[in-house]
């Protein structure tokens, strides 16, 4: 009875997120085109796809000769309307993706607004105007019409093998890829197989004037959450090793697939994604790290996460101490991370422009 409500209730969710590309292939909403190169990046499933990684991996890219400017929506923030990111913002202000961002790239401009098209136009009104804007999480956002196009689609989770919301994980019909310039299957194995990849690209029914690509997520070295609190600035996964998993983001299970390894005594507490920790949640961080008996003991958290934690004032010794973080970035497989980086560096050349300021 369940299953079939829910698949009720995911065929009217169909028909308006329809109707609304409907409106849009019609010309009746109407999609902005702005006067220089525009970049979204973005997914239709509800979950972690890697759209952060994967605009970091961009603006890193474009950062050296352009001057790169991150447009994000900044979701859960508790504001409203056009926002500059500063490394001294709070999650709350500003959301903890953007934030991410911002210490990571603190030379970019990063900015939030979920009006996306008001927020492009406040961008070229500031006395440092971008060369190029990256759109993260946008999609969807369709009053926005983007020079490059990116859909990302988790190697586990297909698009074409999912359902609409509420009884599968898409936000739209699968069937709307074809609005996607570039399509990158995120999360792959690092050793996928040619077959593996034939399979993927015939299911995913690329068009001519499409790119697939295929990426993997790299994790850096531990770090500490808050470095001023420990001795050592960097920790090794080793046997024996003792590990309190935390993370509030949608999957954290390649995380702990890395984790293993180096260790084999990894214990979790996993929240919602994007979740805002409270004192209880620390107080039962807390409760559960000192419960393990291990003698060399760490909590490990993702990068994500870390924003949240730095963010929440007072925090106990005891977590100040011992959490650390991992860093990661991706890369692309078969060598094609060349292919791809020459197709995003020759659209912003080819684009770049003096552009006119719209009214």
């Amino acid at each position: 009875m369940k299953y079939l409500f829910l698949k009720l209730l995911s065929f009217f969710y169909g028909m308006v997120a329809g109707l609304r590309n409907e409106l849009f292939n019609l010309k009746i909403l109407s999609s902005r085109e702005f006067d220089l190169p525009v970049i979204s990046v973005g997914n239709i499933t509800a979950g972690g796809t890697g759209k952060t990684p994967h605009t970091e991996y961009i603006a890193g890219l474009l950062k050296p000769n352009f001057k790169v400017a991150i447009l994000s929506r900044g979701y859960k923030r508790k504001t409203r309307g056009f926002y500059i990111v500063e490394t001294t913002s709070k999650v709350r202000q500003v959301g903890d993706e953007p934030l991410q961002i911002k210490l990571k790239f603190n030379e970019l401009t990063v900015t939030v607004d979920a009006n996306r098209v008001r927020g492009i136009e406040k961008l070229l009104t500031l006395p440092q105007k971008p060369d190029v804007i990256l759109l993260d999480d946008a999609f969807q956002h369709r009053y926005v019409a983007p020079g490059i196009n990116i859909l990302l689609t988790d190697y586990n989770h297909l698009i074409t093998k999912d359902s609409l919301l509420p009884y599968g994980r898409l936000r739209e019909s699968a069937s709307n890829k074809s609005r996607a310039s570039i399509i990158i299957v995120t999360k792959c194995p690092a050793e996928l197989k040619p077959i593996d990849e034939r399979i993927i690209t015939k299911e995913l029914e690329i068009k001519p004037y499409q790119n697939l690509y295929f990426s993997k997520i790299e994790y850096g070295s531990l770090m500490p959450v808050f470095p001023a609190d420990v001795s050592s600035q960097s920790v090794v996964l080793v046997e024996g090793l003792t590990i309190l998993m935390v993370t509030g983001i949608a999957n954290p299970s390649p995380l702990k697939d890395y984790l293993k390894h180096g260790s084999h005594d990894i214990h979790e507490m996993n929240f919602p994604d994007h979740h805002q920790y409270k004192l209880k949640d620390l107080d039962r961080i807390i409760i559960k790290f000192e419960s393990l008996t291990s003698g060399r003991k760490i909590i490990v958290t993702t990068e994500k996460d870390m924003v949240r934690f730095r963010d929440f004032g007072t925090v106990s010794e005891i977590i100040r101490k011992n959490m650390y973080y991992i860093p990661l970035k991706i890369s692309f497989l078969n060598n094609t991370g060349k292919e791809f980086d020459r197709k995003i560096l020759n659209y912003v050349k080819e684009n770049k422009r003096n552009f006119k300021l719209y009214s």
